[in-house]
C-alpha cells in the first residue's frame, strides 16, 4: 500500500481578509503605453477610473485633461516608442509623471529649440495647471534609457477651487 503525499510550493493562507477599499492615500499606479494615436485615449480612461476608485472624482476632469496633454505631447516626440505614465496621490496632491524616449540634446541651441516646441505643445496643460494652482515642468529623465520626464502636481484644494472644465 502506498500513500500519496501532497504539498504545494506556494502555501495558501486560510486567513483571507477583505482588503481595505481604495482611498486617496493609496493611489499609486503606473502604465506603459505605445506612443501611438490611441495612447492618449487609453491614458485618459485609466486616469478617470483610477480617480473614481480612490474617491477623487472631484479631481477627475482636470487630471484627465493633464494626462491627455502629456500623453499627446509624448507621442509627438517619440512616435513608435513607449511612454510611461505614473499617477500618485501624496500630501493632498495628485502627482502625474510621464516619461518618453526623446533624449535631451547636448547642443544648447537644440535644447532651446526642442524645449520651446515642447512648451508650445503643452500650452493647454499650462493653463489647466495654473488654474488649479499647481506646478509643472519637464527635463531629462534620470532613469536608465534616458529620455524626457514631464511632471505635474495638482493640489486637490486648487482643483476644487479654481478649475472649470
Amino acid at each position: 500500500m502506498s500513500s500519496v503525499l501532497s504539498f504545494s510550493a506556494c502555501p495558501l493562507s486560510d486567513d483571507v481578509r477583505e482588503a481595505a477599499p481604495p482611498s486617496p492615500e493609496s493611489l499609486a499606479y503606473s502604465l506603459t503605453l505605445p506612443a501611438g494615436p490611441m495612447s492618449s485615449s487609453i491614458a485618459r480612461a485609466a486616469t478617470r477610473v483610477v480617480l473614481q476608485a480612490h474617491e477623487l472624482e472631484d479631481m477627475a476632469d482636470a487630471a484627465v485633461q493633464v494626462v491627455a496633454e502629456l500623453a499627446a505631447c509624448a507621442c509627438r516626440f517619440t512616435p513608435g516608442a513607449d511612454v510611461y505614465v505614473s499617477l500618485r496621490f501624496r500630501d493632498g496632491a495628485l502627482r502625474v509623471s510621464l516619461y518618453d524616449g526623446h533624449p535631451r540634446h547636448s547642443h544648447p541651441r537644440l535644447v532651446e529649440a526642442c524645449d520651446g516646441r515642447r512648451r508650445a505643445a503643452l500650452r493647454v496643460l499650462g493653463c489647466v495647471v495654473r488654474a488649479c494652482q499647481g506646478e509643472w515642468g519637464f527635463g531629462e529623465a534620470r532613469e536608465p534609457g534616458g529620455g524626457t520626464r514631464m511632471w505635474v502636481v495638482l493640489p486637490r484644494v486648487g482643483v476644487a477651487g479654481g478649475w472649470v472644465g
